[in-house]
């Protein structure tokens, strides 16, 4: 429509007010130079997956040997349909299209003129889907969007929608912005415990036999079974983590003297195993995201006086400027992530030496503070009832 057709398109009214690409800028049109400014951050792993997917489906569907651009080349003529045109599609349909859930034929996506315009804030409740044209009673057969605010706005007054919980590295991969206050953020943290077999000590020069998990075969069989892998990205929040990276962490933090020659699959992964297993488990949270701070080459405090000092600032270019807020926001979040876990760890008396294993019992543990929360110490007869 927009470099073929031209002027003769239908929708050309609607395509001439469409933004060009530097006037979005999703991290997957950035140039290396600008992503090297969030070197360190997860952001830069999604975006180089998202280039690659971009430029795969390209070379399979237009320009690669063989595809529509050599089968057809008076309808797909490479010099409109080049890997330039298709990015600039994308990031149309990434930024701007709006999924309308209630069309008669199911839910559809859609670029919607005027509605694409309006913006995106993570407290509002409003939303754009489809319905049917007509009252209550009398329908004409036709379909149309609407707005459903979630709140009266007087005259002029702007009115936001969510484009969903996202997190800031969401919004700027696919939407090339960032917000300040996001009770959505999150920084993808990697959780890498692979329990050590006897065929990997054994290829390993400086390890001994006693770096070798008794456990190891049967914890890899039950992830894998669980459909998980030994490596996995949990998202960490401000100040808590999800259910299932400490429920991972407890299985992979298992030893002999918690089962007891017991099998894995007899112990309940969504409570406490024993006061040690809890305390391996988090301090393994804590270092995760350590490491993931110490993957940014620079500090927060470095991060906060670059942008403190206005005339340097001024000196980069929009999406550099984004970039160093965004690594310090992530920053910050990630310390704060570490400040809760390690009050955790304390006020269940996790820091304490000689911490109790679970000995064989599968009834789980109750940690001081856990009472405040709902915890309790599961009966033998519930221990039963859930194994039946």
């Amino acid at each position: 429509e927009k470099y073929v057709l031209g002027e003769k398109s239908r929708w050309k009214p609607y395509i001439d007010v469409l933004p060009e690409i530097d006037e979005v800028n999703p991290t997957f049109t950035w140039s290396d130079e600008d992503l090297s400014f969030l070197e360190g951050s997860p952001v830069v792993a999604a975006t180089q997956s998202m280039q690659m997917k971009l430029k795969r489906e390209y070379d399979a569907l237009l320009g690669g040997e063989g595809a529509l651009c050599d089968k057809y080349p008076d309808l797909f003529p490479r010099e409109h349909f080049t890997y330039e045109n298709w990015v600039w599609a994308f990031t149309m349909l990434f930024s701007r299209a709006i999924r309308l859930r209630n069309m008669r034929q199911g839910e559809t996506l859609a670029m919607v003129p005027y509605a694409d315009l309006i913006n995106h804030s993570a407290f509002s409740g409003a939303y754009v889907d489809a319905r049917e044209v007509g009252d209550w009673l009398f329908k004409t057969g036709g379909e149309e969007v609407i707005l459903y605010a979630d709140r009266g706005y007087r005259k002029m007054e702007q009115v936001y929608i969510s484009y969903g919980p996202k997190s800031n590295a969401d919004l700027l991969l696919l939407y090339g912005f960032a917000l300040e206050r996001n009770p959505f953020n999150s920084v993808d943290v990697t959780v890498s415990i692979k329990p050590r077999t006897k065929a990997d000590v054994s290829e390993d020069s400086d390890a001994t036999d006693a770096d070798i998990d008794p456990l190891a075969e049967e914890k890899i069989a039950f992830v894998e079974g669980a459909g998980r892998k030994t490596i996995v990205d949990f998202p960490c929040y401000a100040d808590r983590y999800p259910t299932e990276m400490i429920e991972y962490l407890r299985l992979m933090q298992m030893t002999p003297e918690d089962t007891r020659g017991r099998p894995l699959a007899d112990f309940d992964y969504s409570r406490t195993i024993s006061a040690a297993n809890e305390a391996a488990a988090l301090s393994s949270v804590v270092d995760a995201v350590k490491r993931q701070l110490n993957k940014y080459p620079t500090t927060e405090e470095e991060d906060a006086t670059i942008i403190k000092d206005k005339g340097l600032f001024r000196l980069l270019n929009y999406k550099q400027r984004m970039a160093i807020r965004h690594r310090r926001n992530e920053k910050r979040l990630l310390k704060r992530t570490i400040a809760a876990l390690e009050k955790q760890i304390r006020r269940k008396g996790l820091d304490a030496e000689d911490l109790q294993r679970a000995g064989g019992s599968t009834l789980g543990e109750v940690l001081p503070g856990d009472e405040k929360f709902g915890g309790k110490q599961k009966t033998a007869l519930e221990d039963r009832l859930e194994k039946m």
